[in-house]
């Protein structure tokens, strides 16, 4: 590629004055990449609040990589430049090359500084070690044994209602895959049950990609499509957040219901807009799909209590004709399409249909009052029990008001410390039990 200049109208090769400026450049580019260290290095926390290992091997080991293939880059330039073939090459090319370079390298440097937002938090007294905590209950959330290996993920709180995901082995800014699954919780929910519901959902976007299930769900909602109605085209448009919204009701019951209803709980205009690009179903619709879910997979009247209610905060008077008539269509389809849903058999599951292999059978609602019952007399039991087990338990007191929003706050702060703490020394027992002694759980 070459250039003329606008003078002598005659190819000009580039300067020494040229090759001089672009490689003080890229000399720099490689200082200030010498000043990226590992997070190992840089980053004061506590133990207790430190991510998952493999979490943490994942990330520095593809920033490590990042940074030593950016280096070879800067070098290789550098040596072109000075090398026969630079010489050959005009100055415009030159700087193109270096310009390719340097975007390639702020890249680089927005993946760590994205991973830095992300472990910089650990360092803040209690949120630290509560995030750590999270981690436990969302790797706990998503594993499922002998069906697939469940990536390392991390935790971090952020401003807003809403969590959201970037799922591990998804682009990152300016290229490559994430080594990591990274959830984004919103602060004003620490701490609570409700912080259980917004982030098991996001661990259900990270399931459901595991297990390919839009993919295996499309085709049977494509097909209840041929018999005509607008649900069924709904359905197909939203599943994705209705998987995530299913997950979530598996794992923690009325909890994630519960949960669910206060994310969404907007001003009526809010509340009843249909916009056909957006992934996430109407609010008001969403709610009373996850009540729909949880009759299915727990049969209880507090589902039914649960609708009415939601039905009384916004009640559907004032619409217009077209939406009462697209919401009562939506709403008869319902009982069908969650039926196919929780007795869905995707090809991962090798036979098991959603329902058996979240072991939903094992989290009924007149079970999570007993075991609740069981562990006021025993708190020790609660601390040895599956994280989100604990959410559901203490979620279903919260619904029949055994557990004050207060008692629910100070047990989930010591619950997610313990989880923290836990995981940090490798399940070494005895710290637990002092941890258990120190607390207990109370109720009414």
């Amino acid at each position: 590629m070459l250039a003329y200049d606008a003078d002598e109208r005659t190819v000009m090769a580039i300067s020494q004055y040229a090759v001089w400026m672009l490689a003080q450049d890229a000399r720099a580019l490689l200082t200030r990449l010498e000043r990226v260290k590992p997070f190992a290095l840089i980053e004061p926390m506590l133990p207790a609040a430190a991510l998952q290992p493999d979490a943490q091997r994942a990330t520095e080991r593809y920033l490590v990589a990042g940074r030593r293939d950016l280096r070879d880059m800067v070098v290789g330039f550098l040596a072109w430049l000075h090398g026969a073939p630079g010489k050959r090459a005009t100055a415009a090319e030159a700087q193109r090359r270096f310009t390719l370079l340097r975007l390639k390298f702020n890249a680089v440097l927005t993946q760590f500084d994205l991973f830095n937002d992300v472990i910089s938090q650990r360092s803040e007294r209690d949120f630290g070690v509560w995030l750590s905590g999270l981690d436990v209950v969302a790797m706990d959330a998503l594993r499922l044994p002998g069906v697939y290996e469940a990536p390392p993920l991390m935790c971090y709180l952020d401003r807003g209602i809403g969590a959201a995901i970037r799922r591990a082995r998804t682009r990152l800014p300016g290229g490559g895959a994430s080594p990591v699954a990274i959830i984004r919780v919103p602060r004003e929910r620490m701490v609570g049950s409700g912080i259980a519901a917004s982030l098991i959902h996001e661990v259900g976007h990270q399931a459901s990609a595991l297990l390919d299930l839009t993919a295996s769900l499309r085709p049977l909602l494509q097909g209840m499509q041929r018999n005509g109605g607008t649900a069924w085209r709904l359905f197909e448009r939203w599943i994705n957040e209705i998987l995530s919204d299913f997950w979530s009701c598996a794992q923690l019951g009325v909890a994630a219901t519960l949960g669910l209803m206060n994310v969404v709980s907007l001003p009526r205009p809010f509340m009843f807009r249909l916009n056909l690009d957006d992934p996430h179903p109407v609010p008001w619709l969403r709610v009373r799909l996850s009540c729909a879910m949880g009759m299915a997979m727990f049969p209880h009247p507090q589902w039914q209590r649960l609708a009415r209610l939601w039905s009384d905060y916004y009640p559907l008077e004032g619409l217009d004709v077209q939406r009462r008539r697209l919401f009562a269509e939506v709403l008869a389809a319902m009982p069908g399409f969650v039926g196919l849903l929780v007795n869905h058999r995707p090809p991962a599951l090798r036979g098991r249909s959603l329902r058996e292999a979240l072991g939903v059978t094992q989290r009924q609602p007149a079970q999570l009052d007993a075991q609740f019952s069981t562990w006021q007399q025993r708190p020790a039991a609660m601390y040895r029990a599956a994280p989100s087990l604990v959410f559901a338990v203490l979620g279903q007191a919260r619904a029949n008001a055994r557990l004050t929003p207060e008692e629910e706050s100070h047990l989930f702060a010591r619950l997610l410390t313990h989880w923290a703490l836990r995981s940090a020394i490798n399940d070494n027992p005895k710290p637990a039990v002092r941890a258990r002694h120190e607390s207990g759980l109370v109720g009414h």
